[in-house]
């Protein structure tokens, strides 16, 4: 299956107990994070989805999911990795005080993954890959999760193709340190992060 994604992912405690079944969304809270990123009077709310329709927004949508403890963000502007990219991504991992954050990039024609991964709001890894430039960031320690993709580079082999799947590699990083399973994964509690709910906005 190809993944286009532009993911921010925050949460407060380990993601098992966070992601379940039963979450409330806070709208008012959304929209106060929705106007943290762009001036109020540029957004307007239109109405709700969940996260298996707002994984790649259109250029003038935003998608803000908050709860007690966890916030989604999906925000198109992700995918350009310029300093507003790095804006909102920081923004994302500020939000929840004490949070673990992942900002998943993912596209198809691009062929590219992008991912940030943040404590408290400090920044401590950042990577990008794509399957033609091969390894373009590689910033901060590695992840667990993403260490056995990286063994053929250390071992040697060249990094120009990329010697494993990007899109494999993103949605490894987004299972073990995002939602603790896979995104298009139900869980034995009934419990399938594409169904998380979130509020849209339109920028006018």
């Amino acid at each position: 299956m190809a993944w286009s994604v532009a993911l921010a992912c925050a949460r407060v405690g380990e993601s098992t107990e966070v992601f379940r079944p039963g979450l409330v969304p806070d709208p008012d809270e959304a929209a106060a994070i929705a106007r943290r990123l762009y001036p109020a009077d540029t957004l307007t709310e239109t109405g709700d989805t969940v996260l298996d329709f707002a994984l790649w927004p259109y250029e003038d949508e935003l998608f803000v999911g908050a709860f007690e403890r966890a916030l989604l963000l999906c925000d198109r502007r992700l995918f350009y990795l310029d300093d507003d990219a790095r804006r909102i991504a920081d923004t994302a991992a500020a939000a929840l005080p004490g949070s673990h954050c992942g900002v998943l990039v993912l596209h198809t024609v691009i062929r590219g993954c992008w991912f940030r991964w943040y404590e408290s709001g400090e920044l401590l890894r950042d990577v990008f890959v794509t399957a033609e430039d091969g390894v373009v960031v590689d910033q901060g320690e590695r992840l667990p999760a993403e260490r056995p993709f990286w063994r053929p580079i250390d071992e040697g082999v060249p990094d120009v193709p990329l010697p494993f799947d990007q899109e494999e590699f993103g949605l490894a990083l987004a299972e073990a340190h995002m939602f603790g399973r896979g995104i298009a994964d139900r869980g034995e509690d009934g419990f399938l992060p594409l169904e998380l709910p979130l509020r849209r906005f339109k920028h006018v």
